[in-house]
């Protein structure tokens, strides 16, 4: 069993690895088009008419799936006073009640948001004339990580390896 809980554990890391080189790829994108932008307006006089836009789908991206790489690995805003004044038993069930909670979040926000994200998907960005689900597919891949993660926060605590944040 224990096995079997590390090898889940071992395989949202692996795609945790990913989301962390996707969200740098991304902040780089973002970043390098919101100076290309400043530096066309301001000293050629001639802005570009898809770098904010583009800047602002990866600044979507980004919150969606950052939020559940930090959730991940303890990085978020969290109120642990319990689990610290309580026993380790008691700790153990908040901890474990708390992403249990966590994935029934991530289910709802999973299928709210690719029902929303199906609805817009025949509407098209203005500069870029991408389809809108683009944009609005940064809801259910960050709730499907939100919900690989919190199985993985799970797995390592019945496993006996939890990660400390």
């Amino acid at each position: 069993m224990r096995d079997a809980l590390r090898v889940v554990v071992r395989g949202v890391d692996g795609v945790n690895w990913l989301v962390g080189w996707l969200l740098a790829a991304l902040l780089l994108l973002m970043s390098v088009l919101i100076s290309w932008q400043v530096l066309a307006r301001y000293i050629f006089g001639n802005s570009l008419t898809f770098s904010e836009e583009v800047s602002r789908f990866s600044m979507v991206w980004m919150t969606m799936l950052g939020a559940a790489y930090a959730y991940r690995y303890g990085s978020l805003i969290a109120v642990d006073l319990l689990t610290m004044l309580t026993s380790p038993i008691i700790s153990r069930l908040l901890r474990l009640s708390v992403a249990a909670a966590s994935c029934i979040f991530a289910y709802v926000l999973l299928t709210q948001g690719w029902a929303i994200t199906e609805r817009v998907a025949s509407q098209t960005a203005p500069s870029t004339r991408v389809s809108m689900g683009w944009l609005y597919g940064a809801m259910p891949a960050g709730a499907a990580l939100i919900l690989l993660n919190a199985i993985a926060i799970i797995a390592d605590d019945l496993s006996g390896e939890r990660k400390q944040p």
